[in-house]
């Protein structure tokens, strides 16, 4: 039986504004997915019928995106028939989860190579369509938590009030992810691999980022999910979260390849990182994104590690308030946090998120020579994930 489960190439697309003329909006997720597909097989050089699974992480599974999209992007690559693919759904943790799972068979001898990742075109499949207008709660947990859960935009709202991030905190944060993110674009060009439009134009750079995005600018903006009957059932909050200060809609694929150890000797592949570590927890639905908080006590306790240890730390920046309140929890310096920008400024394709943000932090620990990055998402009802790698 293996002993690690490891990694020997992460990639990404370049992420794409999810609306109507994004750089990626004309893209159907599939063929998306199948271009990031043949990236990974090209660079890796290996023999795509060897590859025993696709786990591929997408949150809205409908319209475009129902199909199995892992499935029908191997397909649209050209890859044997025999190579099955699995769609995961932990919602923002969705391709992270993914990685968890490869990970899992791995080690447990089921897997000898397998890909991991995920796809979401928001532009092309909206963000809750899967829902089709439906109560996805029911009576009952509404009746728990009665008079009902909330959005994740005001649960952003409750955790900016419960852990005082104001509104200035927010914005300077999110000015901040901007301006890491622009400097990073240089860097970025050795995890993103270019994607082809149907019309031939490329897009080889992340549209998401502005550069002159100030605290000021940002300022001027609105709350968005204020209103009369929020503002009577939280009398604490001081509605601060806005579209700027928020993740971007965006369109996006990302993947792993991930081996055993048997099967790297075999092939001589050359791993870059292995997990080390990965937890997955529950916390307040309410609150909804402040698992992050214990599932980094939990994977912190479970691999030895210290925060000390840690080189690189990614905390999924859904909105400001969250990596925010991680932040005043851990009392860490915030250049240690998400030092190439986030969410806020690269966009959160959902299902795409996970392994965008290990690929990200692969490729910072290999940059600055660093050994170990801790990765965490905060997802939909009030769970998340925690990944941590270690650069061999």
């Amino acid at each position: 039986m293996t002993t690690d489960a490891l990694i020997v190439d992460a990639l990404r697309t370049p992420t794409g504004r999810g609306r109507t003329g994004g750089a990626l909006a004309d893209i159907h997720p599939v063929d998306l997915l199948a271009q990031a597909l043949t990236a990974l097989v090209e660079r890796t050089g290996i023999d795509p019928g060897e590859v025993d699974d696709v786990l591929i992480g997408c949150v809205s599974q409908t319209g475009e995106q129902s199909a199995t999209p892992g499935r029908m992007a191997w397909l649209s690559a050209g890859y044997p028939v025999h190579v099955p693919a699995a769609t995961i759904d932990r919602k923002c943790g969705s391709s992270q989860q993914a990685v968890h799972f490869a990970a899992q068979g791995i080690l447990s001898g089921s897997y000898d190579m397998v890909i991991a990742g995920g796809i979401e075109s928001m532009s092309r499949v909206p963000m809750g369509s899967a829902r089709a207008g439906a109560d996805p709660f029911g009576p009952t947990v509404t009746a728990r938590y009665s008079p009902g859960l909330v959005s994740q935009g005001v649960a952003a709202e409750l955790v900016a009030a419960k852990f005082g991030a104001n509104r200035t905190a927010q914005d300077e944060y999110a000015a901040r992810s901007h301006r890491l993110a622009a400097a990073s674009a240089a860097a970025f060009e050795r995890e993103i691999v270019p994607v082809r439009n149907p019309d031939g134009t490329v897009v080889e750079r992340d549209e998401t980022p502005r550069p002159d995005t100030t605290t000021e600018r940002l300022a001027g903006l609105k709350p968005v999910f204020e209103t009369p009957e929020l503002t009577a059932r939280f009398p604490q909050v001081n509605w601060s979260v806005t579209a700027g200060n928020s993740s971007q809609i965006s369109d996006a694929a990302s993947l792993v390849l991930m081996v055993s150890e048997r099967k790297a000797r075999e092939l001589g592949l050359a791993p870059r990182a292995r997990v080390h570590a990965m937890t997955a927890v529950g916390d307040d639905p309410l609150l909804m994104l402040t698992a992050p908080i214990p599932a980094t006590e939990k994977i912190l306790n479970r691999s030895g590690l210290s925060l000390d240890q840690i080189d690189h730390f990614e905390v999924n920046e859904a909105f400001a308030p969250v990596p925010l309140a991680w932040q005043n929890h851990f009392n860490l310096d915030i250049e240690r946090i998400n030092p190439r920008g986030g969410a806020i400024a690269l966009g959160h394709p959902l299902g795409a998120s996970g392994t965008r943000l290990l690929t990200t932090m692969l490729h910072a620990l290999e940059d600055n020579r660093q050994r170990y990055g801790l990765q965490v998402m905060c997802e939909a009802g009030g769970m998340a994930n925690a990944t941590i790698i270690e650069r061999l």
